[in-house]
């Protein structure tokens, strides 16, 4: 049977709601901000990473690397398709947005 750390998984879970909640926001440490584009230029470069990973594993496997496994290289290319989905739902949002703004009377 499966032994989760609860204790663990919540404390990663409210950490990871401290960082998105304060994204952008100046706080009182004297910490520098991060801009919107620097986040959206970092998810596309970490977006990128997965999908030249994910290249790398498949053409080894193709090329016959005993040390690169059939599961890892399917994993991989779906990690990558799935990010790459998600950039993609973002972008379109993105548009849609600007479009909306473009389109509101001043």
């Amino acid at each position: 049977m499966n032994d989760i750390d609860v204790s663990g998984l919540l404390a990663q879970m409210r950490a990871l709601a401290n960082e998105t909640q304060n994204l952008g926001v100046p706080a009182n440490t004297g910490t520098p901000t991060t801009a919107f584009a620097e986040v959206l230029g970092q998810s596309i470069d970490a977006v990128n990473q997965t999908q030249q990973r994910a290249s790398a594993l498949a053409e080894a496997f193709e090329s016959g690397d005993p040390n690169v496994d059939l599961a890892e290289v399917m994993i991989n290319l779906q990690k990558a398709n799935v990010s790459f989905t998600a950039m993609t739902e973002v972008r379109n949002k993105l548009v849609n947005a600007y479009q909306e703004i473009m389109n509101m009377p001043v």
